[in-house]
């Protein structure tokens, strides 16, 4: 029998007022939008082939950090010299491999293009702000509500510089930082000393922003939440989603690889592996993976009080429930490409030049390492925003490097819009339709 018409999109303000919202994926952004529409009235359920927080999702293995002030978009003024120095080293900060080029081509061009100028960077920078802002706060409460408060620290983040004239050298950022309301302490030789008595003392300045935090362990903190939205009433179901089952310009259901999920709205959450559902919606949005890697010591004897990116390595360092973990690189190649665990050991390196009390030569029963895959978009904005098929889909992915630290923001907009209400903030920079 054909599907009965679903019920208008609520107006301005609307509430789920008892629908069925399948959320596909269950990483943080899923998490956090499931139970923002549990707020809003909806029945959820969660679709997703992994276990919540586990080892295969870039939420466990992501840098920890909670960064307001990451609103710089990865390209900048000038990059472009560097792309054949990006083919030429497979173990440098970022690093495209011969075989993806032909494929990544127009998606590395558009990434390019974004940050030509520094007025670009600003017009992203602004948007990004607005995602990130009193975010460690946000986090606080939801992991307060899944009764994990602990796993959310608000003691500041840090760049540290081996002297003042590294600092200035990244005068646009910032600038554009500054002009945004960011506001940062100096801190010199001394201080650093005192703040930072393990770090290697090659770094002799730094920048600490206090309003920053971090989480000790994301894989748990996922775990919680969607343990928690189960307990308010949503369920999980262990499948992949495949596509929609659209009639009329409304959603009938989800399809899943066994079986369809009736459903009445649905966002899409799951990540880099996101592009192929958009496609279902109607809508083609340049979706990339920036595989990256982190490098933890188990138990490690040296460590960070506030977690610090060194400049030389561009990678956060951050004392985790497991151990002291260093996380960063890109890696342009794909979903399928295998590891190339050297980059991790470059990170393990890094940790034990940048915190000298570490053992040296340490064993690999020490040291753990990951890889996994960042969602991201060429202009260094997410997709937020309807379908191009329908309303009822909701695209919620693509936020590259801030992903743990915008998804509370960002899953509080996409159960919105689920309910057709307005975001608390504009949109329309995110909108999944700037793509043509």
């Amino acid at each position: 029998m054909p599907a009965e018409p679903g019920p208008a999109p609520a107006t301005e303000g609307g509430g789920g007022e008892g629908r069925h919202l399948v959320v596909i994926g269950a990483g943080i952004l899923g998490a956090c939008t499931a139970l923002h529409a549990l707020d809003r009235g909806f029945r959820v359920t969660l679709i997703d082939p992994g276990e919540p927080g586990g080892e295969q999702a870039a939420s466990y293995g992501n840098g920890c950090w909670l960064s307001v002030m990451s609103v710089l978009p990865p390209a900048g003024p000038g990059l472009w010299k560097k792309v054949p120095g990006f083919l030429a080293d497979p173990l440098g900060p970022l690093a495209i491999r011969w075989r993806y080029l032909p494929r990544v081509l127009p998606w590395l061009l558009s990434y390019l293009r974004s940050g030509w100028t520094e007025a670009r960077v600003f017009r992203t920078a602004g948007a990004l702000h607005a995602l990130l802002k009193g975010a460690p706060a946000l986090h606080k409460a939801l992991a307060e509500r899944a009764g994990v408060g602990d796993l959310i620290r608000q003691d500041g983040l840090m760049y540290v510089y081996p002297s003042r004239e590294e600092f200035e050298a990244e005068a646009m950022g910032f600038r554009i930082r500054r002009a945004l309301g960011l506001s940062w302490r100096e801190i010199g030789p001394e201080e650093m000393r005192r703040l930072q008595p393990e770090l290697s003392p090659r770094y002799g300045f730094g920048a600490l922003f206090e309003a920053g935090g971090h989480c000790t362990d994301p894989g748990a903190y996922v775990a919680a939440l969607v343990r928690q939205a189960l307990a308010e009433g949503a369920s999980l179901r262990r499948a992949a989603a495949k596509g929609f089952r659209i009639e009329g310009g409304r959603l009938r259901a989800v399809l899943t690889e066994d079986g369809e999920v009736a459903a009445e709205r649905a966002v899409i959450c799951a990540g880099a592996r996101s592009r192929p559902l958009a496609a279902a919606a109607g809508s083609r949005v340049p979706l990339e993976t920036e595989r990256g890697y982190h490098a933890v010591v188990l138990g490690a004897e040296a460590g960070p009080r506030v977690p610090v990116m060194p400049s030389d390595g561009k990678m956060g360092i951050t004392m985790t429930a497991a151990g002291l973990r260093a996380s960063g690189q890109v890696e342009i190649a794909g979903l399928e490409a295998t590891p190339n665990w050297k980059r991790a050991e470059i990170l393990r390196d890094h940790l034990l030049r940048a915190f000298p009390g570490l053992p040296q030569g340490l064993g690999t029963e020490r040291v753990r390492f990951w890889m996994g895959h960042r969602p991201s978009m060429p202009d260094g904005l997410p997709c937020l925003g309807p379908s191009a098929a329908t309303p009822d889909v909701v695209l919620a992915f693509g936020h590259g490097h801030v992903g743990l630290v915008a998804a509370a923001r960002s899953g509080e907009a996409a159960a919105a819009m689920a309910a057709g209400a307005s975001p608390s903030f504009a949109i329309e920079p995110y909108d999944p339709r700037r793509f043509g």
